[in-house]
C-alpha cells in the first residue's frame, strides 16, 4: 500500500512547496521592491572610517576588534586602510556622524534582526 500513496505524497510536497516559496513568487510577479532600511546620515565628513561596502558588511568585526584593542591592549588609535588615524571610540568617533541611534542604527539593526550589545556598556545617545 505505502507505494500507491506517492502520488499523494508528491502532489503535498509540491503544495508545501508553492505554500513555502508563495512571498517570493508574488513579490517577483508583482514587481515590488522589498523594504530596504535607508539609515539617515547627518554628516559633513564624506567618509567613514573605511569604505561604505566594508562598513555595512563587516563593522561588527571593526567595533569588537577596536574593543579588543582597547580593553586589552590600551590602544586608542585606529588606522584606517588608507593611512589614515581615528580615535577608537564608539561614543566618541561613531557616534560623531551617526548621532541617531533610532535613525541609524535601529534601522538595519531591526530588517536583519540583529541584537547589538553596544549599549550594554555605553551610554544611549541623547534623545534614543
Amino acid at each position: 500500500k505505502g507505494m500507491y500513496d506517492a502520488d499523494k505524497i508528491m502532489a503535498g510536497l509540491f503544495i508545501f512547496f508553492c505554500l513555502i516559496s508563495f512571498p517570493i513568487w508574488y513579490s517577483a510577479a508583482s514587481g515590488k521592491i522589498t523594504y530596504t532600511p535607508e539609515p539617515e546620515i547627518v554628516t559633513e565628513e564624506t567618509q567613514c572610517v573605511e569604505t561604505t561596502q566594508y562598513m555595512r558588511a563587516r563593522h561588527m568585526d571593526l567595533l569588537i576588534s577596536w574593543r579588543e584593542s582597547v580593553v586589552r591592549e590600551g590602544t586608542r588609535t585606529y588606522i584606517t586602510s588608507d593611512n589614515q588615524e581615528y580615535n577608537i571610540s564608539l561614543t566618541g568617533t561613531c557616534l560623531d556622524c551617526h548621532e541617531n541611534k533610532v535613525e541609524f542604527c535601529d534601522q538595519c539593526h531591526d530588517y536583519v534582526g540583529g541584537k547589538p550589545n553596544c549599549w550594554d556598556c555605553h551610554n544611549l545617545p541623547e534623545g534614543d
